[in-house]
């Protein structure tokens, strides 16, 4: 039986973060090393285990592998926060070694099968929790690798991205195993045809039923004409710079576009980054959602919109609101006596004839919008990481909302909520025909960061069927069709508008009716497995006393 030496482990660690760094999107881009960029780390744990060696070796190396995947693939965040990226670094690197260990766990305590099987079930319900708990970070999702080629995946319209994940899993075990009995068990590679014919069929039936589907996939004809405007407002100046200015460039890039025959104007996050008077003088940061439409910023807004035939404008803005009570956790006093309580929002805002609509984004950015654990721990609210704006815990929605005007019914979704899949699949369960991303991707530069985030419309679409309308306040704003093809995409750092004719959709995929079916079942099993490993090390170890 051959062993690894020392430094081919550390190789090969460092290989497995190397090959994850290369499958990812736009820091690669090579989707197909994606299955079998986890194998060589898989050899090192065989190995570690063959040679009796202590688990702790298993997880140093994991952590190796994920500390470079997650630098590797999102170094770019690096340029909104050090602080942030150093710490999201190490402690996601964490988190996923910390899986790959209670595999080895499982596998060195109830068996090799169980252990194999034990690494997809942990993996899957790691990437679910990963999108439901206070520090959620779903971006390194392995199924996540496949956003650029939405004609690979069109099959995620019913498991979601967590059946790539699987797709992934799968077959780098199946690669795995040929490997291992050829490297430790001294078979010969003929011997492993079978492997490579499962591993094979396992690959291709997916690959070709999504490539059926997305070649024969019709859209219903149900088409409306919308605009999506990008005004290209530095987003480190943006708050302290001219609002009446920002405004009046993303009015009068709207007005190049807009028609009679338009029924929606798009514009990103944050574009209402403040309250401007009749002189132009900025005379808040956020705006006032009570008395905001008495405002002269409002009738200045409705002027223009009514020079836009009255189409109804969905436009994002940072505004508050105030309580006489503690309305959340997200409440701070304010006033002398502390009688009054402020809660900031990352707003959704619908104008259309005299009404405001106001949505409230749910899914915030961990350290800028949300210092999690803080409801337990008050003081981290002082670790809030500083944006321009308003700093520390943001409010949000009790539940996923939608807009509803004339008929049509609009999935809202503000920057980060666009890479939840089930919170996207839970508004167009409410009856959205259209989802619509505003985002201000600015922050990352020219970097792979907003090639990422853009690329992951297009699993939205897919999963639900529904088309996108992405605005963003710079690259890449455009419209993604149900089948998940990027169309009319601007570029980086240039003020620009697009239209487009989009069809609109109320059918439910299995996914918008269901969700992350996968990633529940697994989640309960994983506890399960958990247990009966934590059982087994325990009798193991009073057995030895």
């Amino acid at each position: 039986m051959t062993h690894l030496k020392r430094k081919h482990r550390y190789l090969l660690s460092v290989l497995s973060g190397v090959l994850l760094v290369l499958s990812f999107p736009f820091t690669g881009s090579l989707t197909l090393v994606g299955f079998i960029a986890l194998v060589p780390l898989l050899l090192v744990e065989a190995s570690i285990s063959n040679q009796n060696y202590r688990s702790r070796k298993v997880f140093l190396h994991a952590y190796i592998t994920f500390f470079i995947y997650n630098v590797g693939a999102t170094w770019w965040v690096y340029f909104a926060s050090a602080e942030g990226a150093v710490m999201a670094f190490f402690a996601n690197s964490l988190l996923m070694a910390l899986v790959f260990y209670a595999f080895h766990l499982t596998k060195k305590y109830i068996g090799n099968k169980e252990g194999y099987i034990g690494l997809i079930i942990y993996w899957i319900a790691f990437e679910y929790f990963h999108y439901n708990w206070e520090s959620s970070w779903p971006w390194l999702s392995l199924g996540n690798i496949f956003s650029i080629l939405p004609s690979w995946v069109q099959w995620y319209s019913y498991t979601g991205v967590l059946g790539g994940s699987l797709w992934v899993l799968i077959i780098n075990l199946l690669v795995f195993r040929t490997y291992q009995n050829v490297l430790f068990r001294n078979e010969t590679w003929k011997v492993q045809t079978s492997i490579f014919y499962l591993a094979g069929t396992i690959f291709v039936i997916p690959l070709t039923i999504s490539l059926i589907s997305y070649f024969t996939y019709q859209e219903k004809s149900n088409p409306i004409e919308v605009v999506a405007v990008q005004p290209n407002i530095d987003p480190y100046e943006k708050w302290d710079f001219d609002v009446k200015g920002q405004v009046d460039e993303l009015l009068n890039l709207a007005k190049k576009k807009v028609s009679p025959k338009t029924k929606l104007i798009v514009a990103p996050e944050t574009a209402l980054s403040g309250e401007f008077d009749q002189n132009g003088n900025k005379i808040h940061h956020s705006l006032n959602e009570a008395d905001f439409h008495v405002s002269y910023m409002y009738h200045y807004l409705k002027e223009h919109q009514r020079e836009m035939y009255n189409v109804p404008i969905l436009v994002g803005a940072s505004t508050y609101r105030v309580f006489n009570s503690k309305h959340s956790h997200a409440s701070r006093p304010i006033g002398f006596d502390g009688q009054l309580f402020l809660e900031n929002y990352n707003t959704s805002l619908l104008m259309y004839d005299d009404q405001l609509d106001y949505i409230h984004k749910s899914k915030l950015v961990p350290g800028v919008e949300k210092i999690p654990f803080s409801a337990q721990l008050p003081f981290l609210e002082d670790l809030s990481i500083d944006l321009g704006g308003t700093t520390g815990t943001l409010g949000i929605e009790k539940e996923p909302k939608i807009f509803e005007i004339e008929g049509l019914k609009i999935a809202p979704s503000i920057c980060y909520e666009s890479a939840f899949g089930e919170f996207i699949a839970e508004q167009c369960r409410k009856g959205a025909q259209l989802i619509c991303i505003g985002t201000n991707d600015g922050w990352w530069q020219d970097t792979p960061g907003y090639r990422q985030h853009c690329s992951f419309a297009s699993l939205r679409a897919i999963e639900n069927r529904r088309s996108v309308v992405r605005s963003a306040n710079t690259g890449t704003s455009c419209f993604v069709n149900q089948r998940g093809d990027i169309l009319q995409p601007t570029e980086w750092w240039v003020p620009d508008v697009i239209k487009g004719n989009v069809n609109l959709n109320d059918e439910q995929s299995f996914y918008t009716m269901y969700g992350d079916v996968l990633g529940r079942s697994f989640a309960f099993v994983s506890v399960l497995l958990l247990l009966y490993t934590a059982v087994k090390w325990f009798r193991k170890l009073v057995s030895k006393t």
